[in-house]
């Protein structure tokens, strides 16, 4: 983004829903819910950093209105704003919570639950060498402020730097804090800096073994560093994770088009434009699906009169 008074970048509805990759009619959907700004078709860097993290709760299954009486709560309860920026927030079920002070906050219950308390399987091995509460506490809040600082200058090419120091500082006091292993990952890849981001992504995954979208990231590294197999792997681990996860179907399919397995690339042709029919992805996808329909001889198989 250019510096000093510069104008600022506006994006179109169009150039939105094609950086972001969803369906024009899911950010019209979002405006009409009061997530994004309605008043126009006009977007800044900040109003698509909201919509990246509402397409990232919509790939998690949330509902619009339920993120919405999620962030109404939120509002009236904590005096936020914009509670989808300026608190952490995760998914709980079809539930949003928000992590507010040390703790997750779920907004229609108003019910506390501690960061810590996570399932044993995952923190018994470090129970007897966490410090105490008040301590974990006052580290999660600091890292938390520390986190939506570094997210804002995150948005500004000069102050990229500062934001990952920022994001170390976060991992420094949270080990553990994937969200911050995720977006510093984001900020090495960009820098072409693939290795490094690797292992960042590797630390999301392994610390949320559930978190769809570090497995993504993942695919997205290791096919740039051309380890088309362990790819492959990231992105069908994010389907797993999130069967309607759009991008990850497309982006498998590029993979396996590159190894040459072209059969198994149609599938997720196929899925990818039935999950986001509208856009240039969507054309190019049926390009693709329509190419290998035409030089594979396939068999079709049919039941009860359905393509199977």
């Amino acid at each position: 983004m250019p510096a000093m008074t510069a104008p600022v970048s506006l994006y179109s509805r169009q150039d939105a829903a094609r950086i972001l990759r969803v369906p024009e009619k899911q950010i019209a959907a979002w405006q009409r819910a009061g997530l994004i700004p309605a008043a126009s078709n006009k977007f800044s860097i900040r109003d698509l950093a909201g919509m990246r993290s509402l397409r990232d709760l919509r790939e998690q299954r949330l509902s619009v209105r339920s993120i919405r009486s999620s962030v109404e709560a939120m509002q009236r309860i904590a005096g936020m704003e914009d509670p989808l920026r300026e608190a952490a927030h995760v998914s709980r079920g079809a539930r949003l919570v928000f992590r507010h002070s040390g703790a997750l906050l779920d907004p229609l219950t108003q019910q506390l639950a501690f960061d810590f308390d996570a399932p044993p399987r995952r923190e018994l091995s470090l129970l007897k060498r966490e410090p105490p509460r008040e301590q974990v506490l006052r580290d999660q809040a600091q890292a938390q402020e520390i986190f939506q600082r570094a997210v804002q200058l995150e948005e500004k090419p000069e102050t990229l730097a500062e934001a990952a120091a920022l994001y170390l500082q976060v991992l420094e006091l949270c080990p553990r804090h994937a969200p911050a292993s995720i977006n510093l990952g984001t900020i090495l890849y960009n820098d072409r800096r693939y290795t490094e981001a690797e292992k960042r992504y590797r630390t999301a995954a392994e610390i949320d073994p559930d978190y769809a979208l570090a497995f993504f990231d993942l695919g997205n590294v290791l096919d740039e560093l051309r380890r088309l197999p362990e790819a492959i792997a990231a992105y069908t681990r994010a389907i797993q994770l999130v069967p309607q996860y759009a991008d990850a179907h497309y982006n498998l399919a590029l993979a396996y088009e590159r190894t040459g397995e072209r059969r198994r690339a149609l599938r997720h042709w196929l899925c990818y434009v039935r999950l986001d029919p509208v856009g240039p992805w969507a054309t190019h996808a049926r390009m693709q699906a329509r190419r290998t329909l035409a030089t594979e001889r396939l068999s079709i198989v049919t039941r009860g009169g359905k393509l199977a």
